[in-house]
């Protein structure tokens, strides 16, 4: 039996077998890496939006902003409608539009933040129809920080490379901020700001704020089902070997007993 299992063929399987449960086990205890990556987030998220709103005309601590997003924030200043931007592909009531995009100088502070002042139509992006939404003199306001949304390594379309487009475009597929800074040449704030909805009044440009998912997602099971796998080819494997080994023997000792019986025939013909 040991001499059959040292054929090419059967190291081969069994060197397969254990690089295919070697992965699944990895991909178990990876999964398991993403539960406690989830269960850090959610920690994260769920004390930023327990944290008292962050006033902008205050002291801002710039250098941890990008760690309190989804933080409530309060602000208030003048909008810089010269180097307003449209965020492309976003619905509202399974209508198509844009969000808008305005930079707000904050009051008594060399900073500025791009505030998401909302959803407007398609047919009401342009330059001209944008002059109803404007406000003038200090508006203030609050919302909810939020990180850069840049265009990711794969997928996606990217916007025009810097410098190739003239003039500027006033529509983007992403929430490039560095990319948006150089554009402006404003001092801008590594955050934005999502405006949330005040008042009764519903009127464009339509605020809103993201729906948050706490949750730990599906990586517990799918480590389960991974090591549940591994488990079932680790153990089942040597059973099927043994059962392949029988069959085989039980066929050679037929096959023997057929050509002896032959032999034997031919022996009692002569």
């Amino acid at each position: 039996m040991r001499s059959r299992l040292l054929t090419p063929r059967w190291i081969l399987t069994t060197l397969l077998v254990i690089a295919a449960v070697a992965v699944m086990i990895r991909l178990g205890f990876w999964q398991l890496e993403r539960l406690a990556w989830r269960q850090d987030l959610n920690r994260r998220i769920t004390a930023q939006l327990n944290a008292p709103p962050l006033d902008l005309n205050g002291e801002i601590p710039v250098s941890q902003l990008t760690d309190m997003e989804y933080r409530m924030v309060q602000v208030s200043g003048v909008y810089d409608f010269e180097h307003e931007f449209l965020w492309r592909n976003q619905v509202w009531d399974n209508q198509a539009g844009y969000h808008l995009f305005t930079p707000l100088r904050i009051d008594g502070s060399d900073w500025v933040v791009y505030v998401d002042r909302g959803w407007i139509p398609l047919d009401q992006a342009d330059a001209e129809s944008r002059l109803q939404y404007r406000q003038s003199g200090v508006v203030s306001l609050t919302g909810m920080l939020r990180r850069p949304i840049p265009k990711p390594a794969i997928g996606g379309v990217a916007d025009p490379p810097a410098g190739t487009v003239q003039p500027r475009p006033e529509a983007w597929n992403w929430v490039d901020l560095n990319r948006w800074q150089n554009e402006t040449g404003l001092n801008l704030l590594p955050v934005w700001v999502q405006q949330a909805p005040q008042g009764a009044a519903l009127r464009l440009p339509y605020p809103s704020l993201p729906d948050i998912e706490i949750t730990e997602g599906p990586h517990f099971g799918y480590a389960l089902q991974w090591f549940t796998f591994a488990a079932i080819l680790a153990m089942g494997y040597p059973f099927f070997v043994r059962k392949q080994l029988e069959n085989k023997a039980e066929s050679g000792e037929k096959n023997g007993n057929s050509e002896a019986i032959e032999f034997g025939e031919e022996i009692y013909e002569h």
